[in-house]
C-alpha cells in the first residue's frame, strides 16, 4: 500500500472508485470480514509495562517524565536521530532515580527497538511521516502502539492499521489527549447523563498560531510541520476538535461519520508573516503555503447529526478548540467555558448562564476522571494535564486487563480526514464519503461509558507524584 498522499494518488487513480461509492473509499478493507473484533477488545494483564519511545523531541521527553510517576512503567527504550535528544532523556530517567533505557540512535533504529523482546509498548511521538511504518512495525513486533495526531494520512493507511491490528491482537490507539481536557470530559458526562438531551449538532476545532514554524531559525529536524502545511491544503490536524465529540456522539458506538464537504479560505497570513519577519534574502520568503489560513469542514453522520470542524494555524487569533455541543434540553462550549439549559422545550435559552451558575455545573458535574486524577494531573504537567490523564488510564487498562476508550476505528475514522479534506477542497467542495472502518458493526457495538481509574490498584502514592521535564503547556 501507498506511505504517502503522492503515491497514493498515483496508484491507479483511484481505480477502486466504485469502492468509494460504496463506503468503502478504497479496495483494501472491503474483502474483509465484517464487524470489528478490535472494539472491546481486552488484551491479558501487563502488571509491569516495559515501554518504548520513539521521537524524544518535545513530547517524547514529555512521556518520560510523565512515565516516572506511573508505577508498573518502565522505560526501557528511547529511540531518536539526535543524541543529545535521547541524552536528555537518560538524565531525566536518572534525576528520577529510574534506571537507564537502552539506547536506539539512528533514522531508521526504530525497526529495531519494535523487535526488542524488552518491550511490551509503543509510544509514538515521531514526525507524521514516521507515524504509520512506526505503528505496523510496532505491531508486527508483538507490541502494542499508541501513536501521536494524526496518526495516518490516507485512507489507504487507516485501512492498513486497522487491518494489521486485527490481525495481530495488538492495541493500536491514537494519543488524542483532548479527549481528556476537562471541558471535554464534562460535556460527555453530561450528554451521558442526559442533561443534553437529544445531541444534534457540534463544533471543534484547531485554531493555533503556528507562523512561527515558518522561521529559519527552526531546526532542521523539528521543520517538517511547515512543510506539511507548505505542501498539503484540507485540514491536516482534524483529531483535536473532532476525537473528544465523536465519543460524545457515540461515534463507531451507534453512529457513524457518513460524509464530508470542505471549503477553506485563501491563504494571507504566512505570507505576511514571511515577509515582515523573514530577511529579504532567506529563501523561505519564496515559499508558496499550500494551507489555507481557515479550513471549514461540515459532517453528516448515519443518523443526522452533523458537526462543523475548523483548522486554522495561521491567523492572528486566540487559541481555541470551541468544543460545542448543542442538544434538546441545552448546549455547552468552551473557549470560553460556557453552559445552558431549558427546563422545557421554549422556556427559553437565550443567553449562557452567568458565571457562577456556570461553574456550579462544573464542579457537580466534573467528570469522575478529573475528580480522581485532575489533581495529580495539573501538578504534572502537559497540556493542563490531560497528558497525564490519557496516559494514567491506558496504563491502567492494559494493567488491569480492560478494553481501551478508544481502539484502531476510532483513529481510521478521524485521521482519514486529512486526505478526504483536502480531496474535497481540491474539487470545490464536493462531497466525499467517509469509509465505514467498523463494516457495520457500528450499528451494535457499545458506546464508552463514564470510566474512571481506581489509583490504589496502581500503587499511585499522591504524593510522590511530581512535575515531569520538557512538557507542552498549550
Amino acid at each position: 500500500m501507498s506511505m504517502t498522499r503522492r503515491g497514493f494518488l498515483g496508484s491507479a487513480v483511484w481505480a477502486g472508485a466504485a469502492a468509494v461509492t460504496g463506503g468503502c473509499a478504497t479496495r483494501a478493507g472491503c474483502g474483509g470480514p465484517e464487524g470489528s473484533p478490535m472494539h472491546g477488545y481486552a488484551a491479558p494483564k501487563i502488571p509491569c509495562i516495559r515501554l518504548g519511545v520513539v521521537g524524544m523531541g518535545s513530547r517524547g521527553c514529555g512521556v518520560v517524565g510523565r512515565m516516572c510517576n506511573l508505577p508498573g512503567v518502565v522505560v526501557t527504550a528511547i529511540c531518536d536521530n539526535v543524541k543529545d535528544k535521547i541524552d536528555k532523556a537518560q538524565k531525566m530517567l536518572a534525576g528520577k532515580g529510574k534506571p537507564a533505557a537502552k539506547e536506539y540512535f539512528g533514522e531508521v533504529a526504530w525497526r529495531a527497538l519494535c523487535d526488542d523482546p524488552n518491550v511490551d509498548v509503543v509510544y509514538n511521538t515521531t514526525p507524521w511521516a514516521l507515524h504509520v511504518p512506526v505503528q505496523l512495525a510496532a505491531m508486527k513486533g508483538g507490541k502494542h502502539v499508541f501513536t501521536e495526531v494524526p496518526s495516518a494520512l490516507t485512507v489507504d493507511e487507516c485501512w492498513e492499521l486497522v487491518e494489521t491490528s486485527e490481525r495481530t491482537k495488538r492495541h493500536c490507539m491514537q494519543l488524542e489527549n483532548c479527549c481528556y481536557g476537562e471541558i471535554e470530559m464534562l460535556t460527555f458526562n453530561l450528554a451521558k447523563l442526559g442533561m443534553l438531551g437529544e445531541l444534534v449538532h457540534a463544533e471543534g476545532a484547531y485554531i493555533h498560531d503556528l507562523r512561527h514554524m515558518c522561521a529559519t531559525e527552526v531546526p532542521a529536524c523539528e521543520g517538517w510541520r511547515f512543510d506539511e502545511n507548505r505542501v498539503h491544503g484540507g485540514n491536516r490536524y482534524p483529531t483535536h476538535g473532532l476525537v473528544p465529540l465523536c465519543l460524545t456522539f457515540d461515534i463507531n458506538r451507534g453512529d457513524r461519520l457518513d460524509y464530508l464537504v470542505s471549503l477553506e479560505s485563501n491563504q494571507v497570513n504566512f505570507t505576511a508573516y514571511m515577509e515582515a519577519n523573514l530577511k529579504a534574502d532567506n529563501p523561505r520568503r519564496a515559499s508558496k503555503v499550500r494551507m489555507a489560513d481557515m479550513n471549514s469542514t461540515l459532517i453528516k453522520t448515519a443518523k443526522g447529526k452533523s458537526m462543523l470542524i475548523q483548522h486554522d494555524v495561521s491567523s492572528p487569533r486566540p487559541y481555541s478548540r470551541i468544543q460545542l455541543v448543542t442538544g434538546t434540553k441545552g448546549s455547552i462550549c468552551d473557549y470560553p467555558y460556557r453552559v445552558v439549559f431549558e427546563s422545557k422545550p421554549g422556556s427559553g435559552a437565550h443567553s449562557w448562564y452567568d458565571e457562577a451558575k456556570a461553574n456550579e455545573i462544573r464542579e457537580k458535574y466534573r467528570h469522575p476522571l478529573w475528580k480522581t486524577v485532575g489533581e495529580l494531573a495539573k501538578r504534572v504537567g502537559g497540556h493542563g494535564g490531560m497528558d497525564f490523564i490519557m496516559d494514567a488510564r491506558w496504563v491502567y487498562c492494559l494493567q488491569q486487563g480492560l478494553p481501551l476508550d478508544m481502539d484502531v476505528y476510532d483513529l481510521a475514522a478521524t485521521s482519514c480526514l486529512c486526505e478526504l479534506t483536502e480531496r474535497s477542497v481540491d474539487a470545490k467542495s464536493r462531497a466525499e464519503s467517509i469509509p465505514d472502518f467498523t463494516r457495520g458493526a457500528w450499528r451494535t457495538n457499545k458506546p464508552l461509558g463514564i470510566v474512571d481509574i481506581d489509583l490504589s490498584k496502581m500503587g499511585v502514592d499522591a504524593k510522590k507524584v511530581g512535575a515531569a521535564e520538557g512538557q507542552i503547556t498549550v
